[in-house]
């Protein structure tokens, strides 16, 4: 029988500021050695807290524009003033070396990657109330009371896109939110179409004639 790589999955996350979307994504990976994440392309400033190539790739206007007017983007929005853009070599190399991907974009981004993708798996990530969501922002530290404001007023806007997606997991006990989001990429890993072309050999092999038995 002659083995079949894996065949990576896109996996799209997304939720309003606050919701808790980053640290259940870092769970999955120290639960899951298989899932990899895009690493996406900002304008925003680099807080002191993150490292260039590991949080995002820090870029200026212009470099952000000329990568967008070549094509390089899978999907690109603006957030808050920042552009941000995911790149569409980099999740393609991911994919073809069998790692399934997560993006953790906006849901602007999320309806250009199903565009493009349509077996990708998308996921929404709620809060448990405004209250906590607000609670959440300030715990953060990273923003003044205006843009806590701000993110909470478009935190709204963000979460009636919630039924775009395929999941929607609510974000009250972070433990059993993990388990849920860890939940949501084995199930869909074991569907019928993506067992039938990552284990085609194995497949092919089950079902080849075999010599009646006498």
């Amino acid at each position: 029988m002659t083995a079949v790589a894996p065949v990576g999955m896109l996996i799209v996350i997304s939720a309003p500021s606050g919701a808790g979307k980053t640290s259940l994504v870092k769970a999955l990976l120290e639960r899951d050695a298989r899932v990899r994440v895009s690493v996406s392309h900002t304008t925003r400033a680099r807080r002191t807290s993150e490292a260039n190539g590991v949080d995002y790739f820090f870029v200026d206007a212009a470099e952000f524009e000329r990568m967008r007017d070549a094509g390089a983007f899978l999907e690109h929005a603006r957030v808050f003033g920042n552009q941000y853009g995911t790149s569409r070599r980099a999740v393609s190399s991911l994919l073809e070396a069998g790692h399934d991907v997560i993006l953790e974009i906006d849901w602007q981004g999320a309806q250009q990657v199903r565009q493009a993708f349509t077996t990708a798996v998308s996921v929404f990530v709620l809060p448990p109330s405004r209250g906590t969501l607000i609670e959440r922002l300030q715990k953060r530290g990273q923003d003044d009371d205006r843009v806590i404001a701000q993110r909470t007023h478009q935190a709204v806007t963000e979460m009636s896109h919630f039924a775009e997606f395929d999941y929607v997991i609510v974000n009250d006990d972070f433990e059993t939110a993990a388990a849920e989001l860890t939940a949501v990429v084995m199930a869909e890993r074991l569907r019928t179409p993506a067992q039938r072309l990552r284990h085609r050999g194995l497949i092919a092999d089950l079902l080849s004639p075999t010599d009646a038995i006498a």
